[in-house]
């Protein structure tokens, strides 16, 4: 097998079923310009309740399904994928993705041609074609006190950013990263051979990061691929449970760093974090009283108290 594609799709029938028709539409894009190369598509559900494995079953029945009985997490179903692949590459795909014309065949020529490259990220787009940032350089300790908190609601263009973000390079350019988005990551087979699959640790968020970091640390480049394009339509899973959304995110990104920097580092950061969740609540409190969007601030006021209440301890 050449390319297994694999995706992890929890209640997002409509676009998982988006995803596949495009993921159809490349491999027989692919097939006709690479006569030889065979492909699979290997689908892991996360117990959806949308009607997700009947429409699996009936509009896509050469799709591998694994249909989970209970949600087990975002890293723990891609291994699920990973361990019953065979391709000699894996393309790990979210379902809220749509595959454009010719990226399979780019990605594939790309790895072809780059035996030194263990990991390509295509450029992502939004659904209104525009660029979504997709590459980053590894987080420093800064990048932690700032990423989506509300210093960086107050300051948006700060340095510190802008280099994590990598606003300082071109989208338009191919280049080496230090790791790419988990919307869409093109690898070898000799890479999870190597270093294995996710750290199941990280139920979902930063999982690819740390994946990306034990990649380069075995030797293999990252590559931004921006001539190779997935149209993201961001966030699509999570948005159905904000505070669960809040909480694993900011838990993974103190297990990263208490994983790599040390569990001193990782509780200065927990503290932080918590402090910001709480000075939320006061914020939002006091423009619910003021009268101020008052269902809005409520919800928001709710889903921060799960958070604080969590201890970000996932």
């Amino acid at each position: 097998m050449d390319l297994s594609i694999l995706i992890v799709s929890w209640n997002v029938c409509e676009l998982l079923r988006q995803c596949l028709c495009s993921v159809a539409s490349s491999q027989y894009s692919v097939a006709r310009q690479e006569h030889n190369l065979t492909t699979e598509v290997i689908v892991v559900d996360n117990c959806s309740a949308d009607g997700t494995v009947e429409m699996l079953r009936a509009e896509f029945p050469e799709v591998r399904l694994i249909a989970n009985p209970q949600n087990v997490g975002f890293t723990r179903a891609n291994n699920q994928a990973l361990a019953v692949a065979q391709g000699r590459y894996l393309f790990l795909l979210n379902p809220d993705t749509e595959v454009r014309p010719r990226a399979l065949h780019t990605l594939i020529a790309y790895m072809d041609a780059h035996p030194r490259v263990g990991m390509i990220g295509p450029q992502l787009l939004y659904g209104d074609g525009s660029v979504q940032s997709s590459r980053r350089r590894f987080p420093t300790l800064a990048t932690a006190f700032l990423e989506s908190t509300k210093l960086q609601q107050w300051f948006p263009q700060n340095r510190v950013l802008t280099r994590y973000y990598m606003r300082d390079t071109r989208d338009d350019a191919t280049q080496e990263v230090d790791w790419v988005n988990g919307s869409a990551m093109f690898t070898r087979r000799e890479v999870y051979d190597q270093i294995g699959g996710f750290d199941e640790r990280f139920f979902m968020y930063s999982e690819e990061l740390d994946w990306c970091y034990r990649i380069q640390r075995a030797g293999w480049q990252i590559v931004y691929l921006p001539t190779a394009q997935i149209t993201h339509y961001e966030g699509k899973s999570s948005e159905q449970a904000a505070a669960q959304r809040d909480i694993y995110f900011h838990s993974s990104k103190i297990r990263y760093f208490r994983k790599y920097h040390g569990a001193f580092v990782a509780e200065i950061l927990r503290a932080f974090l918590l402090l910001m969740f709480a000075f939320q609540i006061a914020e939002e409190g006091g423009k619910w009283l003021l009268g101020h969007k008052r269902e809005m601030r409520a919800a928001r006021v709710r889903a921060y108290w799960q958070v604080l209440a969590s201890g970000l301890k996932k």
